[in-house]
């Protein structure tokens, strides 16, 4: 049995942040019933065409779910939801700040009729505040957490490359809502949560916010390179190649010098016999490091420090992740159903010793609105009006 199996979910939600959360919980074996609009659907479905003319976020966040397509400004649909969360034991939801409660669906009048229920908002900016109506897209909210400030080059702050402020609110709905399922064992009632972007990516932004706030100095932009670690980050090796290590400890400081510089009186150097003097001469030890690392070819490097026992990485492409022989060796890819085939698709992090995650197909737009309907005693008739798409 799934841990999940017999949890009904029914979402409102687009973009990123909701799907994300609701896939995982779906991953685990719950009915996610996804709330669409009739016809575009969830507009991420039409962000891009890259998967065989299917959105590559759409596709990432949205398998294992079932779609139906309701218009939510009409009274009948509005009964229909009803119907599906006095069913439900999840209701999340990432519309525009006060939309749901437009729709006459707020989580004080839900918690009234259902008490049962479990329900997540999640938001921008939090469901009050000075920024409550604020517009809240991922960049803007790296930009507000002082994501931004800390990300890029000296010269050029930097966005994160991947949706991170969406992807730190949908993690803590999901784990937010896998908790209140565990609460609702206890004590037989439900809960309201409220995850907003800016709170959960202000979380993950914990030690620089420490540096700053008891440090003299805001941490500064080093591109790949670490703000207070020396040496960190990426190195000119032969062949025109970066390679990328980190020392963490006097203990591999003195390896390194030794064994893959070849330079023992380096690890004593006064510039450089601690992180801090390190950190403070880095120019000048960058220097002497590619130096040497230049006139060897960069798998020579990583074996040496391989063998040294120091941390290293190559610089990736994305498509040479999706080559990983470590992914490949670890069998994490499955394949998926679709609109449009099967598709290449990862199973999620956390490995179970006896359960096999759900990697259900990918709906189309309200593709299941005719058998939800069925299911909630809604007779052929009736069920023409509301199949906008099956």
């Amino acid at each position: 049995m799934l841990p999940l199996q017999g949890i009904t979910v029914v979402s409102l939600e687009q973009a990123v942040a909701a799907p994300f959360a609701t896939r995982q919980l779906a991953d685990l074996g719950a009915r996610v019933i996804k709330v669409e609009r009739p016809g575009t659907g969830d507009f991420a479905r039409n962000y891009d065409k890259t998967v065989k003319g299917m959105a590559s976020h759409f596709v990432w966040a949205n398998r294992s779910k079932e779609s139906i397509a309701l218009d939510l400004k009409q009274d009948e649909a509005k009964i229909v939801l009803e119907k599906l969360l006095s069913k439900a034991d999840v209701f999340i939801h990432n519309l525009a700040p006060g939309a749901v409660d437009r729709l006459g669906f707020s989580a004080t009048e839900l918690k009234e009729k259902f008490p049962k229920l479990i329900i997540c908002g999640i938001s921008g900016y939090g469901s009050y505040g000075p920024y409550m109506n604020k517009k809240a897209y991922d960049l803007l909210i790296q930009c507000e957490a002082g994501l931004v400030s800390v990300t890029g080059t000296e010269d050029t702050p930097s966005k994160s490359g991947i949706s991170i402020a969406d992807i730190a609110a949908g993690m803590y709905a999901y784990t937010g809502i896998l908790t209140a399922i565990i609460a609702r064992y206890k004590t037989g009632k439900g809960a309201i949560l409220e995850v907003s972007m800016l709170e959960a990516l202000a979380e993950w932004m914990g030690y620089p916010m420490y540096y700053s706030g008891y440090g003299e100095n805001e941490p500064k932009r080093t591109g790949a390179s670490h703000a207070t670690i020396y040496p960190y980050g990426p190195f000119k090796a032969g062949e025109q190649k970066l390679v990328f290590m980190g020392i963490q400890n006097e203990r591999e400081w003195v390896r390194f010098c030794e064994n893959v510089l070849v330079n023992p009186d380096l690890a004593i150097d006064s510039r450089f016999n601690n992180n801090s003097n390190r950190v403070a001469n880095k120019d000048s030890l960058k220097a002497i490091i590619e130096s040497v690392f230049q006139k060897m070819e960069p798998n020579q490097i990583i074996n040496l420090l391989e063998k040294e026992k120091i941390a290293n990485a190559r610089l990736n492409k994305v498509n040479d992740l999706i080559d990983h022989p470590q992914l490949e060796a670890r069998n994490r890819w499955r394949e998926v159903e679709s609109p449009v085939g099967k598709l290449k698709a990862l199973i999620p992090p956390v490995t179970f010793d006896e359960i096999e995650t759900v990697m259900n197909p990918i709906p189309t737009v309200g593709e299941h609105t005719k058998g939800i309907l069925k299911e909630l005693g809604y007779e052929d008739d009736e069920i023409s009006k509301y199949t906008y798409q099956a």
